[in-house]
């Protein structure tokens, strides 16, 4: 393991300013994964696996299949057979019919079993502003406290060409030069047009504008001074980093970036695969020794504080105080690195003096304003229990990362199958990397390797340019894999021929020999 090193570059990042580097693990095409560790701790997750379908942020040219009065929406056609639900308050000057031809942009993603979620009111991020087609008025980020500096942005706004458009100052836009602002907004404004061409040239449902891939919606949208460093593993993403970099380096300081190289894979090399493996854990310990319990739902989720092993200070009061206040900023740690959104219940320790419970919901107010999803803390109910909302913006990490148990028919789960398989794939990456094999055998649970063989095998292959032999175990865990040999294919081979004659009755998984 790595420990990341923080450089402290200015005086009030050393004043206890967070200081950030951001780990993007690229190296395979089936999943991109950004990390975001702030003191050296995982703070954010984003995983992308090529597959996934409706991203948010895309623009599709649908058609209206259906109308649904009673429930005020519409579902629209977005192709090859899915479906986006629209609110009809989200479509506001535009005419909903079944059958007609509109724009809308995905704003949820699909999930479980509710279709992605769209709107016809249209937005296009750019690095500082937030282009709004059709619309009239100028907003700044409330992350931008200073009025003279939302004064000096909306002032830099009434000189440029808006006609016909909104516009959305980001946050990264506080202290950024007009001729700056103005280049970004010619920018979307070209992208704009570009969209309303490939509309009126092709017939519904098409996709007309799909977002950065997710490294570069991460720089886009993350992206502050209190980044250090990027360190990125696969080639063309670097290329693609140190060129968004360039764009933007006289406008603003940057950080490093850093190409990662050598036989231990980013991700493990700075200790981020057992963070990943801990937010599957729904129990979480403190400092102190104290522990939440999360439980998710469908619904809502449920945060449960207990004390654990934490004996506390000279009395029962300073106690329930110390851990509840310690607990409340470890739960908006935890709410913004499992992207946990919707209703969340916390059912901290009781505590009886007004005081007490004032300072806590103060503490919670503080520690989630730095959220950029809002948070909002409704207080303490007659049950003593803390109500909050925390909005939505992604799949939290548990929908993504898991499924339902199949076999136990409860609330467990497990690792989906393609979580599962790129796990498989990083194992298998580290035997070659260690050495110069031009096959291996690997022991894998069955179920596992006949997915395996059936969707990745033979591009596996091609990627790595040696042989794969999976041997399936129904005894093995789901996410164990175990090395059996590796070397020469004729070597492979005669093991496997071996171990039959032995009375090994196990079906091996191979692609066809070219």
């Amino acid at each position: 393991m790595q420990t990341l090193h923080m450089e402290h570059h200015t005086q009030e990042t050393e004043q206890n300013r967070p200081d950030t580097v951001i780990l993007a693990n690229t190296v395979d095409p089936e999943e991109s994964r950004v990390a975001i560790v702030e003191n050296g701790r995982l703070s954010e997750l984003f995983i992308e696996r090529m597959w996934e379908c409706q991203k948010s942020g895309e623009i599709y040219k649908a058609r209206v299949e259906s109308v649904l009065p009673g429930m005020n929406a519409a579902f629209v056609g977005l192709g090859d057979g899915r479906n986006g639900f629209l609110y009809l308050n989200d479509a506001r000057g535009v005419t909903v019919r079944e059958g007609a031809e509109i724009l809308v942009q995905v704003v949820k993603t699909a999930r479980k079993n509710k279709g992605a979620r769209v709107t016809t009111r249209l937005s296009l991020p750019g690095r500082y502003l937030v282009l709004v087609p059709g619309g009239h008025d100028v907003g700044v980020s409330k992350r931008i406290a200073r009025e003279e500096e939302r004064a000096r942005l909306k002032e830099a706004v009434r000189g440029m060409d808006t006609a016909g458009f909104g516009l959305i100052m980001r946050t990264a836009s506080e202290g950024v030069d007009a001729d700056v602002l103005q280049a970004d907004l010619e920018q979307l404004k070209t992208l704009w047009r570009d969209i309303e061409k490939n509309a009126a040239r092709q017939t519904a449902p098409c996709l007309l504008y799909k977002d950065m891939g997710l490294v570069g919606r991460v720089l886009r949208d993350e992206l502050n001074s209190e980044v250090s460093q990027i360190i990125v593993d696969n080639q063309e993403e670097y290329d693609r980093v140190r060129e968004y970099l360039e764009r933007y380096k006289e406008s603003e300081s940057l950080p490093s970036l850093t190409f990662h190289r050598g036989n231990i894979p980013l991700f493990e090399y700075y200790d981020m695969e057992k963070e990943i493996d801990a937010l599957l854990d729904n129990k979480v310990w403190l400092k102190s020794g104290a522990y939440l319990v999360i439980d998710q739902t469908e619904a809502l989720t449920v945060i449960d504080v207990n004390t654990g092993k934490y004996t506390g200070g000279q009395n029962l009061r300073e106690t329930v105080l110390a851990t509840n206040l310690e607990a409340a900023e470890e739960i908006a740690w935890q709410l913004r690195l499992r992207a946990i959104g919707g209703i969340i219940v916390v059912d901290f320790i009781d505590m009886e003096p007004e005081e007490d419970r004032k300072a806590l919901l103060a503490k919670l107010e503080k520690v989630c304003a730095a959220d950029r999803c809002r948070v909002r803390v409704y207080g303490i109910s007659q049950l003593g229990l803390v109500e909050m909302t925390r909005k939505r913006a992604r799949s939290d990490l548990r929908s993504v990362l898991t499924r339902p148990c199949p076999l136990c028919g409860t609330s467990a789960r497990v690792l989906k199958e393609d979580g599962v398989a790129l796990m498989l794939k990083r194992f298998i990456r580290k035997v070659f990397m260690s050495g110069r094999a031009e096959a291996v055998l690997i022991d894998v649970n069955d179920a596992t390797a006949k997915y395996v063989a059936e969707v990745y095998l033979s591009s596996w292959e091609e990627f790595f340019g040696r042989r794969i032999f999976l041997r399936g175990q129904s005894a093995m865990p789901l996410e164990k894999f175990r090395l059996d040999l590796q070397g020469t294919l004729a070597g492979v081979e005669a093991r496997l021929t071996l171990t039959r004659g032995r009375g090994d009755r196990s079906v091996v998984y191979r692609t066809a020999d070219p």
